[in-house]
């Protein structure tokens, strides 16, 4: 199998200072564990090279953004310390988002799922397409969203994070993550989008980068505690994959 059919990657450094950082897997870029590491460890870099004064994070192809953690990866889950580095993958993308000194663009082409949520609300501006719909679907295989929780909330707040993690297999469109504060803009088709994310990207590299570290800063103030706080979730998650009901709802999900 090739290396990329597995899952990558890829890092582009530009002259003018942009990091752009692109992930991708050919199954509508669900991540497994070892493309998560990656992602956290690549955003953690880019974050302290002195090159790079922006990054824009974004996932490939012009489908889906992020449909999750690999669920093949998922359903093979078998004691505690597996659960539990499982779903310490989003938990480590989150947290490097949070402590990079620097800003990192989102550009959302397509739906975003249970960890693309998260990921999509850890970035500091985040523009979508029309196409961008959100769903939250732990609680329909017996977990819940609480590795993603804490950053979707954040960004939405508490009412509409709750609706999503409730209602688990309904889709939200990108209007009403617009409204609630998740996408800062939506667009009709990926060209539109991607003019407005050029545009933003060369006023932001014009900015005094000490200006913009220090406003991620107070932009993320408050969640200091998350690197305690996320793994404590992945537990939860870790210890609830284990239970009968949720290998009944996984083993049913994956039957349809």
């Amino acid at each position: 199998m090739d290396a990329r059919e597995q899952g990558f990657v890829d890092v582009e450094i530009g002259a003018n200072g942009l990091g752009t950082i692109t992930f991708g897997h050919p199954m509508s870029n669900s991540l497994p564990g070892k493309i998560l590491r990656k992602l956290a460890q690549t955003i953690t870099e880019l974050g302290k090279d002195s090159s790079v004064r922006l990054i824009l994070l974004k996932s490939d192809g012009d489908r889906a953004f992020c449909a999750g953690a690999s669920f093949d990866e998922l359903i093979s889950i078998e004691d505690l310390e597996t659960g539990h580095e499982f779903f310490s993958g989003f938990a480590r993308v989150i947290n490097a988002c949070r402590t990079c000194p620097k800003f990192i663009i989102g550009r959302v082409q397509g739906k975003a799922v249970g960890g693309g949520v998260g990921i999509a609300s850890s970035v500091d501006y985040c523009f979508a397409t029309t196409r961008a719909e959100v769903k939250l679907s732990e609680l329909a295989v017996g977990i819940g969203p609480f590795v993603v929780g804490p950053a979707v909330e954040r960004k939405i707040g508490l009412a509409a994070m709750s609706e999503l993690a409730i209602n688990a297999t309904e889709w939200r469109s990108a209007a009403w993550a617009k409204e609630k504060g998740l996408y800062t803009d939506i667009f009709n088709d990926a060209e539109s989008m991607d003019t407005e994310i050029d545009r933003l990207i060369a006023q932001l590299l014009k900015s005094n980068p000490e200006a913009m570290s220090e406003l991620k800063q107070v932009f993320w103030q408050g969640t200091e505690h998350w690197d305690q706080l996320l793994m404590d979730r992945a537990s939860i998650s870790g210890r609830l994959v284990l239970s009968e009901f949720t290998r009944n709802a996984i083993s049913s999900f994956k039957a349809k």
